[in-house]
């Protein structure tokens, strides 16, 4: 049995005198790293625009900082049992962008059944509220709260 050894024999095995091209080490490029002289606002003979402003808000007090914004005000909560108002529902562009026929009877679970906001957010177009309905297995649905009565409970038959 022979046995390769790299002095017996001037050139490798080609496994492993070829290198990966994904495999080979870049090294990162060098940056020069200069340290800039501290600015000066009290000189006046080197003064710049922005100068005058520092020096004049030096005596100042610091002023105070900014308040977070308010938390909006919602028109419900989450967790609130709610129906949907039919007339303005079938005249919204809700209605109108799904392209159903004239009283279509396969949403009248949004008016009969209960449902309850998940979820209340302020978007461009107004205030909307994720609702998702007890028992319909649907997706919930982002819709304006002005369309959605509040209820405490919806007592109704099943047929």
């Amino acid at each position: 049995m022979a046995t390769f050894t790299p002095s017996s024999s001037g050139v490798l095995p080609p496994m492993l005198s070829s290198r990966a091209p994904h495999l080979s080490y870049c090294p990162p490029p060098l940056v020069k790293v200069s340290k800039m002289p501290p600015v000066m606002a009290t000189s006046s003979t080197s003064a710049k625009p922005g100068d005058e402003m520092l020096a004049e808000n030096k005596g100042a007090e610091v002023p105070a900082a900014p308040k977070p914004p308010k938390r909006p005000v919602y028109s419900m909560k989450k967790g609130q049992i709610v129906s949907v108002d039919k007339e303005k529902y079938l005249n919204s562009i809700n209605y109108l962008s799904v392209g159903h026929p004239p009283y279509y009877k396969g949403l009248d679970y949004i008016y009969e059944d209960r449902g309850e906001v998940l979820d209340i957010r302020i978007f461009e177009t107004g205030e909307h509220a994720l609702v998702a309905w007890v028992g319909i297995p649907t997706a919930p649905a982002w819709l304006p709260t002005d369309m959605l009565v509040k209820t405490d409970k919806l007592d109704y038959e099943r047929i």
